[in-house]
Parts: structure tokens; C-alpha cells; sequence
């Protein structure tokens, strides 16, 4: 099982923009020279983005859903063959009444996303491809993971149904942040394409 390092989680309103801004641009270079990296999860309300980050901190599955008010700042630190890696995962709203900065505040100097919709709401599927489309615009040429959360549900979507990520050009996966299936695979993606090494494994 991944060692996972929990830390405080801090909520970010819209009166903090300019600590934001200070922290992103002056820490920036430290956080990768210490093997810390920025990711931004987005996706429409209630397709799990916080689940899984929620499972990730403690082992649990959380089945009281609780809006993200603005964006949630969780750290997970795993550790590999190599040396442990830190994202910092920056879980944003999906319920337009919370954006407040939006990926425009949020989203700067972000070193991946992932994409999250619901596989049993096609409506969240149609609306990952904008979410797909405002990251670049602010983010730049960076690795997007698509997830299609709640795989462990009957009513899912067809999986030749699901072609985002072929149109867009990500990875894609299959995941279900209550069995834990495939929980840990976006990360390890992820954490390959940053730091390069391939054959990178969570120990």
C-alpha cells in the first residue's frame, strides 16, 4: 500500500488571489527541485474529484458528498523506486455558484491536470471535453489524465462510447474512487510523464 504523506487542507477564497499568485511564482522552482509538482483536478460537481482525493488521504471512501467551495489544497506524497513525489492537487469546484478564481486564478504554472467526469452522467463526459479545452487555454501544452469515475456502477457508459480521450489526445482511465479500482493509476501516469523515469513504480 502507498505511503501517503496527509497534511492540513487549506480552503481558498477569492480575497486570497494575490497569495496565490506569490506562491506559484516564487515557489515554483523549489517545489520541483524537491520532487513537488502541481496538479489541477477538474470536472463538473458531484463526479468524485474530492472522493478521490479523499481516498487517496485516508484509505476511506466518503459517501457524505460536500460541495468544494472555491479549490481544495491536499498534498500527496508517494513514495517510489525513486525518491517520493509530491502533487500538490489543487481540486477545484465543479458548481459554477463556488468557482470564484476558476482555472484562470488557479491554474497557473500547473504542471498537469486531470480531467474527472461521471460515467453514469453522459452530460459530465460531453462537459470534460470543455474542461479539457479551458486548461490548455490557461495551462498551456501540459499532460491531462481523463478519468471516468464510479466504473463500479451498473448504469455506466459503454466503454466504446468513450472516445475523449482519442479526440483530444490524454490518457484515459477507467476508475471508481469507492472500490478503489484503478485509484492510484492517474497519479502513476502522471508521475512517470513529469519526472521521465518509465519503469517508476509506488511502493
Amino acid at each position: 500500500m502507498n505511503k501517503i504523506g496527509i497534511q492540513s487542507k487549506r480552503i481558498i477564497t477569492v480575497k486570497q488571489k494575490n497569495d496565490i499568485m506569490y506562491w506559484q511564482y516564487f515557489k515554483l522552482s523549489n517545489l520541483h527541485m524537491n520532487n513537488q509538482y502541481k496538479i489541477l483536478l477538474v470536472g463538473d460537481k458531484n463526479v468524485g474529484k474530492s472522493s478521490l482525493i479523499h481516498r487517496h488521504l485516508t484509505g476511506h471512501f466518503n459517501e457524505d458528498y460536500t460541495p468544494t467551495l472555491g479549490v481544495d489544497l491536499d498534498p500527496l506524497t508517494f513514495s517510489t523506486n525513486y525518491d517520493p513525489i509530491t502533487f500538490n492537487v489543487w481540486d477545484c469546484a465543479g458548481n459554477p455558484d463556488y468557482e470564484g478564481l476558476g482555472i484562470q486564478g488557479y491554474g497557473i504554472q500547473t504542471d498537469a491536470a486531470i480531467v474527472m467526469f461521471d460515467l453514469t452522467l453522459v452530460p459530465t463526459y460531453h462537459n470534460a471535453y470543455d474542461w479539457i479545452e479551458n486548461v490548455r487555454d490557461v495551462c498551456g501544452d501540459i499532460p491531462i489524465i481523463v478519468c471516468g469515475n464510479k466504473f463500479d456502477c451498473p448504469n455506466k457508459m459503454k466503454s466504446k462510447n468513450i472516445t475523449i480521450h482519442e479526440d483530444e489526445g490524454t490518457r484515459y482511465y477507467d476508475i471508481s474512487s469507492r472500490s478503489n479500482y484503478n485509484f492510484e493509476k492517474p497519479f502513476l501516469d502522471i508521475a512517470r510523464q513529469l519526472t521521465g523515469h518509465d519503469d517508476l513504480v509506488f511502493v
